[in-house]
């Protein structure tokens, strides 16, 4: 591996059923890089948070919270070039959501918010977040092509809510971590997607123009 990518830190943003993990798994490969999964399959909070958003929405978001902080944490001390599904700044849209649309008390909110910064005192960034953009109809076709039970109650208006906070969390945080937007309904080839990072990257080229990256990938 060039020596450029010897400290690669890449995240995977986007909204529920975008493919992070599809792109994830063929960017580990092509690249050299270890994977770090969202924990969703262990998530033993998960099942009652759908079932009871209100009653469960405080500790399932401390619990992933908590469980991106190991995987970020173990991402830096570990050394290695590796690629995240699902960023730890990402968490905080979800929670913001829950608050706003009054699933998560407003004081376990602040409480939420006061430990993200601190955490974030003790967080390295990311090298680049490639950011993949899917229509909330998109989102919810592939939540139910996976047919997962406890997203069953995951609805449109849910769905069109969130990708609103994700155009909100890409602006924002473009401006601290280089950022790609991919347009991912049009642009689902994960192996030559792979390949064209990996070459940019090493030619130093990539993520300096989002709109060059928008004309190639659209």
């Amino acid at each position: 591996m060039s020596d450029r990518l010897d400290n690669l830190f890449i995240g995977v943003a986007g909204m529920i059923g975008a493919g992070k993990t599809t792109l994830a798994t063929a960017l580990g490969r092509h690249m050299g890089l270890d994977v770090y999964y969202e924990p969703v399959e262990d998530n033993e909070y998960l099942a009652d948070f759908y079932r009871d958003t209100a009653r469960y929405s405080f500790a399932t978001q401390i619990y992933l919270l908590n469980r991106r902080f190991q995987q970020h944490q173990e991402i830096i001390w570990r050394g290695r070039p590796a690629i995240q599904d699902r960023t730890i700044y990402e968490d905080a849209i979800f929670a913001k959501m829950l608050s706003t649309t009054g699933l998560m008390e407003e004081r376990d909110y602040r409480t939420y918010v006061d430990l993200f910064r601190h955490m974030s005192n003790f967080m390295c960034k990311p090298s680049a977040i490639i950011y993949l953009d899917v229509s909330p109809e998109s989102s919810m076709a592939r939540i139910r092509e996976r047919s997962r039970d406890v997203e069953s109650g995951v609805s449109v208006e849910y769905l069109s809510a969130l990708h609103d906070a994700y155009e909100s969390f890409v602006q924002d945080i473009s401006k601290r971590i280089p950022t790609i937007r991919v347009s991912w309904e049009e642009y689902r080839d994960v192996e030559e997607m792979a390949e064209m990072i990996r070459s940019e990257y090493i030619h130093a080229s990539f993520l300096r123009e989002v709109s060059r990256w928008e004309r190639q990938l659209g």
